[in-house]
């Protein structure tokens, strides 16, 4: 019975992993024409245009893999996995509902700032081994990226385990009262915008920049390969989501509802949020990039934490 639970659980995290990307992929498509006052997609599969992600996908399979004749090989095969993977080792340890989790680990708000930050190396693997100086630059701006936001994204995420008594994500969810959301509110907006930057979304896209440096890391990839890479950014939405939700909005937690349900709902909710993000928000420069880092959300955060230790003190 043990062993057949374990496949339970990991179907179900695979097919999270696998569906609800398209699901997001899918409303950016269409939140995004509504917002831009265009029809976007609507002849692919009837209704809306419902099945314009399942064309992409076959699209993308039917076209030629390509590998510069000048590219470190292996490396440049390795990056999109690299990219993708990452987010469905997160998945594992995520909560949607009470008892509803695939690997309940103590540290496990330490194994997902771990694990996400690897991620983001796909990219840097990607532009190094493209030999193409648009691609090494892209790299190396998801490198200075990552330095940049790691910080503020840890130190929020460090507030609100402060606040629960524990890494574990289930036990934070279980210690959430409704008076945490504006106690915590400064550090839910940092930990949002360091994820947000992380997973390099407008307005903080300056590593693909395509008026700049055409697709960034990605712009010697083809066919299947570059269709990773687009699954892992929306995969990186949907984790984004869930963090987010766990360690900022209770989870589970709400009235009349089911609790899986409170969870979906506040994860679409936020998923919403991003897309709006990108048709509202012009790219920033990579000064004001790295400006709102260091000048805005690493003081907020250690705000946040300065807060955190006052009530807690306080309250204890």
């Amino acid at each position: 019975m043990k062993s057949l639970d374990i496949v339970l659980r990991f179907v179900v995290i695979l097919l999270v992993f696998l569906l609800l990307p398209l699901v997001v992929g899918q409303a950016e498509h269409k939140v995004m024409a509504h917002m831009q006052s265009r029809l976007g997609p609507m002849y692919a599969g009837g209704f809306h245009g419902w099945a314009q992600l399942i064309a992409d996908g076959v699209k993308f399979a039917q076209k030629e893999d390509v590998i510069p004749a000048a590219a470190d090989r292996r490396v440049f095969q390795l990056a999109p996995g690299v990219a993708l993977v990452p987010y469905l080792l997160v998945l594992i340890v995520i909560p949607i509902g009470p008892g509803l989790v695939g690997v309940d680990l103590d540290l496990g708000l330490f194994y997902v700032l771990a694990v996400m930050g690897i991620g983001v190396l796909g990219s840097i693997m990607a532009g190094w081994a493209s030999a193409n100086k648009y691609s090494v630059l892209g790299g190396m701006r998801s490198a200075a990226q990552l330095m940049s936001y790691e910080l503020p994204l840890v130190l929020a995420a460090s507030s609100v385990a402060m606040a629960a008594g524990t890494l574990s994500l289930p036990g934070i969810v279980e210690a959430w009262q409704w008076w945490w959301l504006p106690w915590q509110a400064i550090g839910a907006v940092v930990f949002f915008l360091a994820g947000l930057a992380e997973l390099r979304r407008p307005p903080f896209d300056m590593p693909i920049a395509e008026s700049e440096i055409i697709m960034g890391p990605m712009t010697e990839y083809t066919g299947m390969r570059f269709a990773l890479f687009m699954l892992a950014e929306y995969v990186g939405i949907v984790v984004l989501s869930f963090l987010t939700t766990v360690l900022f909005l209770g989870g589970w937690h709400g009235p009349l509802l089911p609790g899986v349900v409170w969870t979906f709902l506040k994860v679409f909710a936020l998923a919403f949020v991003i897309i709006w993000f990108r048709v509202s928000f012009p790219r920033l420069r990579e000064d004001q990039l790295q400006r709102l880092a260091w000048v805005g959300l690493v003081p907020l955060a250690l705000v946040q934490l300065a807060l955190t230790g006052v009530v807690k003190v306080l309250v204890g």
